[in-house]
């Protein structure tokens, strides 16, 4: 068999074409929960913490002076590090309110698969069951003595 016909018999599955279609809604899912969090939540949240952007919250460290490679003798300062909290904290937000949608959908995708059940085969007794089961359908219609 030839690379392109292994190639097209792998194309061809279904499994890909499923997987390609939950990357690209997957994509869009995540550019609708980005938006959710950073312009609908992340507001008010900004707001009682001061008014300020969520993601502009940060922790500054303390310059630092360095000798200044350039000028023999000479210091130079340093920009601060930051740490990045808002950031962090509407990364969390969005990993979380991720979650909890794939969360509640494949709640309701098991849901219908449930509704869709298909009836359970009938049950086929060996001669010997279907015996016994004549035995004592006959046993119990029998009046008691």
């Amino acid at each position: 068999m030839g690379l392109y016909s292994e190639f097209k018999t792998f194309v061809a599955r279904g499994n890909v074409v499923d997987l390609a279609v939950g990357v690209i809604m997957g994509g869009a899912f995540g550019k609708i929960v980005n938006s959710l969090v950073a312009d609908v939540l992340m507001p008010p949240i900004g707001y009682v913490v001061g008014g300020k952007k969520f993601t502009e919250l940060k922790l500054t460290l303390p310059q630092i002076r360095v000798p200044d490679p350039l000028n023999e003798g000479g210091m130079t300062t340093l920009e601060p590090a930051t740490i990045n909290i808002g950031s962090f904290l509407q990364t969390t937000f969005d990993f979380l309110i991720i979650a909890v949608c794939v969360f509640m959908m494949i709640k309701a995708i098991n849901a219908l698969k449930a509704d869709v059940k298909p009836p359970p085969p009938p049950v086929t007794l060996t001669p010997t069951e279907q015996l016994l089961t004549e035995i004592r359908d006959m046993l119990k219609s029998r009046p008691i003595t």
